[in-house]
């Protein structure tokens, strides 16, 4: 695997993601059981916008640089926590999804974070060392879905919560492949749970095989948002990404709606060929 996050920190897919992490985060906070988060391609959790990789491929500038505040409460919730980071960390600080989780969540919540490389896994390790809800592990994240759901932490079994699947798509649309398998088995053993597949949109045609499947998967409710910049009219290149959202919590959609639009406004190209979107792929009962 080549893929390395610190060259994308901060580009318009964090954007989508983060905002979309942040809600799901809020909306698992605002009951007083405990829950528990896994994050199955993590990362290092935390990034320098100024350092080397960030600054080579300049996307962060065409992404969260470009946010705004007093549009919308979302974005204004992503905006707040960046600014938590920066403020603990200094001025170029990006949060990762693992750093997201741990701000967003409370000290009763315990979270699990999978990172494969050893580099990368290592830093997350460091980046947490002082967090004891935080347990990092070194392995593929994919096979962790079955070995640490339902979760069992210290005893404690833990009903609600949240999984985030994140890959780097270096596969392409064969990454599907593995993550549905994936997605299946976490499904089948923590039907509670609330599901995150984050996936890249170079042309939205050949993802009509993907929506379908996972329209047939064995959650409850299946929710898609999806964020294009630019019109998705080559493959060469990502124009948009998208979270197909399992058994996502009520009223996530009336947060996340406008969102998407105000993220389109911000976010897309001077053409004015974005696109911004939300359907239920399977709606609930």
């Amino acid at each position: 695997m080549n893929y390395r996050h610190a060259f994308h920190a901060g580009n318009h897919a964090d954007a989508l993601k983060h905002v979309a992490l942040l809600a799901l985060c809020d909306a698992l906070a605002a009951k007083p059981a405990p829950c528990f988060a896994l994050d199955t391609h993590a990362g290092r959790g935390l990034y320098r916008l100024e350092g080397e990789e960030s600054q080579r491929s300049g996307e962060a500038a065409g992404g969260v640089a470009r946010l705004r505040r007093g549009i919308d409460p979302a974005i204004d919730r992503t905006l707040d926590a960046i600014d938590a980071c920066r403020a603990m960390h200094g001025a170029d600080a990006y949060p990762g999804s693992p750093w997201l989780l741990a701000h967003a969540l409370r000290m009763q919540d315990r979270i699990a974070c999978c990172e494969l490389q050893p580099d990368e896994a290592a830093a997350l390790k460091a980046n947490f060392a002082g967090d004891a809800r935080m347990a990092v592990h070194a392995r593929d994240g994919y096979a962790a879905v079955k070995a640490l759901l339902p979760p069992r932490v210290d005893g404690e079994r833990y009903a609600r919560g949240l999984v985030l699947v994140d890959p780097p798509y270096e596969a392409q649309l064969r990454e599907f492949d593995a993550a549905f398998a994936a997605l299946h088995d976490g499904l089948a053993r923590w039907p509670q749970a609330t599901f995150a597949l984050w996936y890249p949109i170079k042309q939205r045609r050949d993802l009509q095989p993907m929506l379908r499947e996972a329209a047939a998967l064995p959650a409850k409710s299946a929710l898609l948002a999806e964020l294009l910049v630019r019109a998705d009219d080559s493959p060469l290149r990502m124009n948009g990404s998208g979270m197909l959202l399992f058994n996502p919590p009520f009223a996530l959609e009336d947060r996340l709606r406008p969102a998407l639009a105000a993220l389109r406004a911000m976010l897309e190209e001077g053409d004015g060929r974005g696109d911004s979107r939300m359907a239920w792929l399977r709606p609930r009962d």
